[in-house]
């Protein structure tokens, strides 16, 4: 089944064209790594899928549902209770973190299941904390972001998307914040997802965890999908462009 589906997505700021024509559809439990230079579309690409920026052209569905499509010219989106309903599907894991800071970690796990899902509280904290013991901080649930690493603050950002039982995991650069030893510890978490068949888009910069984790990866550039394919596809017979821009990781 396909979880998502993207047809003609365009995004335009102003005068400049970021997403001139990108369509992909995303199966359930593939994961997707969306690779690429600085300033080819990728963050948009998650943000306009998340609906953080609203589509200039093109259609977005999830599960079947559309949530928006072209109208006279222009990109519509489903009425807002409907939207509240398609945002279900989905969790986001920024490159920065973005937890409360005045929250504690439990607080920031179970914030939305009580107050967006109604979730009960007991029910909540009940999963909050198996989140943690699977990400390796029981210990952190009474700690504060400040008091966190930064691997230990993507990884309680990681358990907040889950707490919601997302279809599906958008990762927007989720190691670009950390250093080297820090990267490591998310991305054992995320490889630990992905053997659980968990459904996941990651745009990554780390190009052998993309080939080791990815069903497919798709290389962006100019607003456009330049090539996409297996690992061993882009990896192992490379346009000249995606050859040379991984060639620069791999040097």
């Amino acid at each position: 089944m396909k979880y998502l589906e993207i047809e003609h997505l365009k995004k335009t700021y102003d005068d400049l064209t970021v997403l001139k024509d990108i369509s992909l559809s995303v199966e359930a439990g593939e994961v997707v790594s969306v690779i690429g230079p600085s300033g080819s579309g990728k963050s948009t690409l998650l943000r306009c899928a998340t609906m953080l920026e609203t589509m200039d052209g093109g259609t977005l569905s999830y599960m079947g549902e559309k949530a928006a499509w072209e109208e006279n010219g222009r990109c519509v989106y489903a009425p807002r209770h409907e939207i509240k309903q398609i945002r279900k599907n989905f969790g986001l894991v920024f490159q920065n973190f973005n937890l409360f800071p005045h929250y504690s970690v439990l607080k920031n796990i179970t914030d939305a299941p009580i107050t967006v899902a109604h979730v009960p509280r007991s029910n909540a904290e009940n999963e909050a904390m198996a989140l943690l013991r699977q990400f390796g901080l029981e210990d952190k649930a009474h700690a504060y972001p400040c008091q966190l690493s930064g691997g230990q603050q993507q990884r309680v950002s990681i358990a907040r998307a889950l707490a919601l039982n997302p279809k599906i995991l958008f990762f927007d650069e989720p190691t670009s914040a950390l250093d080297p030893e820090l990267t490591a510890e998310v991305l054992k978490v995320i490889k630990g997802l992905a053997r659980k068949k968990m459904t996941m888009i990651i745009v990554t910069h780390e190009m052998q965890f993309a080939k080791e984790i990815s069903d497919r990866i798709i290389f962006m550039e100019d607003g456009l999908i330049r090539q996409q394919g297996t690992p061993e596809e882009l990896f192992g017979n490379p346009d000249e462009r995606v050859k040379e821009f991984i060639g620069k990781f791999q040097a």
